[in-house]
């Protein structure tokens, strides 16, 4: 048998044992949709689709080559991407999960980065924004929007400290390539880009509640595996499912920030499908992504005592 086709066997029974479990629990298949389907419309759709409108449309009138001469002076030393990469660890940092890999898909398409940078921005650009943390965490889990903003901290640190150890990879040419020059923000017929930020939004947000939805309902059974096991197993399947299980403990805390710098097998789906026919690896943002919930679960049992007294 074929190397390259010996996966589909066990991917196969795989399948056929989820498809089982559809049709033995299809009751509570359906409820977990419903579940999962209100979730998106409380939550998931009014806190992303916004920001992915505006943050394309930011993209298409030039905020990255504005932004480019303002950071390049610390981007390009630390990370080794040139300033208007900046606008996609800004606008991720804001929006949440996945408007930083979009934007560095956008940036790369608009010729604002190179196929090298854009993948190394990949690694760490990608993250929860501080609504989720401070408020659905910090505040709902914890009751403390002080516990809140040090997550928020620990993920934007452990955010850079990704960026820094990926800035070797693929190693730099003695010249930076050299890109085209993208047309001049003012020469962009703004009805034009808006009409554009919308429509590829929605799509987008298509893509983003269907992943949610999926991975709510594999993550559900989960969730009685144990005071411990379910919570992890829940949060590295998907985040929003996560919430309802964590306590307010020193474990809860480490859990919450390790998880949320990881992002879940919904947020990698997701981002898979925004970096779909864009020519770049998913592979650097899954390696990112993992490096970033260690880093972010080990400072967070370093500063779980002091942060919850």
């Amino acid at each position: 048998m074929c190397m390259k086709t010996r996966w589909r066997i066990p991917v196969c029974l795989l399948l056929c044992g989820l498809l089982f479990w559809f049709l033995a629990d299809a009751a509570g298949v359906r409820v977990s949709m419903e579940e999962a389907l209100s979730l998106c419309a409380r939550s998931v759709i009014p806190s992303l689709f916004p920001f992915m409108v505006v943050s394309s449309l930011l993209l298409s009138l030039g905020f990255g080559e504005w932004l480019s001469p303002w950071f390049a002076g610390w981007f390009d030393p630390l990370f080794r991407i040139n300033g208007a990469g900046s606008s996609a660890f800004l606008l991720g940092l804001i929006g949440g999960y996945p408007i930083g890999a979009k934007t560095a898909t956008e940036l790369y398409q608009e010729h604002l980065v190179t196929r090298e940078e854009a993948e190394r921005l990949l690694a760490f650009c990608n993250n929860s924004n501080p609504v989720f943390l401070i408020s659905v965490l910090g505040v709902g889990i914890f009751g403390s929007v002080r516990t809140g903003i040090w997550l928020w901290l620990i993920h934007l640190g452990s955010a850079l400290l990704t960026g820094l150890l990926f800035r070797g990879r693929g190693g730099r040419p003695s010249t930076r390539q050299h890109l085209p020059t993208p047309p001049a923000f003012h020469t962009v017929k703004l009805s034009s880009a808006f009409v554009s930020a919308v429509k590829s939004s929605l799509s987008g947000i298509l893509s983003v509640c269907a992943f949610v939805i999926f991975f709510y309902t594999l993550a559900h059974p989960m969730a009685h595996l144990g005071r411990y096991a379910g919570p992890l197993l829940v949060g590295l399947t998907e985040l929003f499912s996560l919430t309802p299980l964590l306590e307010s403990t020193r474990f809860g805390f480490i859990a919450a920030a390790g998880i949320t710098g990881w992002g879940g097998l919904s947020v990698l789906c997701q981002t898979a499908a925004v970096l779909d026919g864009s020519g770049l690896s998913p592979r650097i943002c899954f390696w990112g992504k993992a490096i970033q919930g260690l880093l972010s679960a080990a400072l967070a049992a370093l500063l779980a005592t002091y942060i919850l007294g």
